[in-house]
């Protein structure tokens, strides 16, 4: 196996900067579209030999050092008794959102083995082909429970933030329902065969430090406190979250993600020794290439020579991404940082 991507997550010496992009897999690639001609996202999910050659399709195209399980962040929350869609152009809505306290009490408890055990079944199917590392992950508490009280995405996150200062102690259960829900989950991807776990805190950037502090941070620490068990790399990931890194990174994490919005080379100096990963903008896929290598050089100056830098974009590679834009991106990487791979 090509283990860089581990190394560099364990901050351990590498001969190149390893590389992987949120979204690796995903509309930009004209085999996935295909493939979605067919099938919903969900449905691709729960079918463990199609997620494995959605799963496969970036690593074999274009040379990534690692690859990330194809599947969605709500997928547990089915289990969890709420129904959901994902659709095109918005993302998932909640059929059943979180309204009241029973509702809460209501919220079922998870089983990977029970409730998803495609994922697990599609693991197992990518560690018999794989020659790189794969990245398992979840949705963190913070944001699953997001969806659930707003019913979807949102803008200004106010029934979510309601809710929270008015009930306190619910909103306590419903993180410890969530953080035991992705500790199962979780657990079940390593033992399915995953090396890496990426925690996705997508909207926790909405809220201020005092409230992160406050209402998430316990929650998160107990999450990876848990998770620190397993022995594999584990990656703290959030967009907009400049203000919260510090905290963050003391919740826990053994890489910490960092967005577009964020420099590079302050997260490194503010975070000490932790590896970190990132922090190409995205939209630099769509530049001149001269602009795009400037943009990877940039980048990999602000990393700087210590180990512990995973180089990726500061969110997922976007829709209508040239998927050429993609491989010459990652053999940048690789010659700039230490020569071809």
């Amino acid at each position: 196996m090509n283990d860089t991507f581990l190394k560099a997550a364990r901050r351990q010496s590498t001969s190149y900067t390893p590389v992987w992009f949120m979204r690796q897999a995903g509309r930009y690639q004209p085999e996935y579209r295909q493939i979605r001609e067919k099938y919903t996202l969900p449905q691709i999910v729960r079918r463990p030999e199609l997620t494995a050659e959605v799963t496969l399709l970036p690593v074999e195209n274009f040379g990534f050092d690692a690859a990330i399980l194809f599947a969605d962040i709500t997928t547990p929350l089915y289990g969890m008794g709420f129904q959901l869609d994902i659709v095109e152009g918005r993302g998932p809505v909640i059929d059943n959102p979180i309204m009241t306290d029973g509702d809460v009490n209501a919220v079922r408890q998870f089983s990977a083995e029970r409730d998803t055990p495609f994922v697990l079944d599609a693991i197992k199917i990518l560690k018999g082909e794989l020659r790189v590392p794969l990245i398992g992950f979840s949705g963190a508490p913070f944001t699953l429970a997001s969806y659930l009280l707003e019913g979807g995405p949102s803008k200004n996150f106010i029934k979510l933030k309601r809710f929270i200062y008015s009930r306190p102690e619910t909103w306590s259960l419903l993180m410890n329902k969530l953080v035991k829900a992705m500790v199962d989950y979780l657990t079940a991807q390593v033992n399915a065969g995953a090396d890496a776990l990426q925690i996705f805190d997508s909207w926790v950037g909405r809220l201020s430090r005092h409230d992160y502090q406050r209402y998430v941070a316990p929650h998160m620490h107990a999450l990876f406190e848990e998770l620190a068990q397993l022995g594999v790399p584990l990656i703290h990931f959030g967009t907009q979250t400049m203000h919260l890194l510090e905290p963050m990174s003391a919740a826990g994490g053994d890489v910490i993600g960092v967005d577009t919005t964020t420099p590079l080379n302050w997260a490194r100096n503010l975070l000490g020794e932790r590896a970190v990963q990132g922090n190409l903008d995205p939209s630099l896929l769509f530049a001149p290439r001269d602009i795009l290598r400037e943009g990877i050089i940039r980048v990999l100056n602000c990393a700087g020579d210590k180990p512990g830098h995973i180089f990726n974009l500061g969110h997922g590679v976007l829709p209508g991404t040239d998927p050429d834009a993609v491989a010459y991106a990652v053999d940048q990487v690789h010659s700039l940082s230490g020569g071809a791979v």
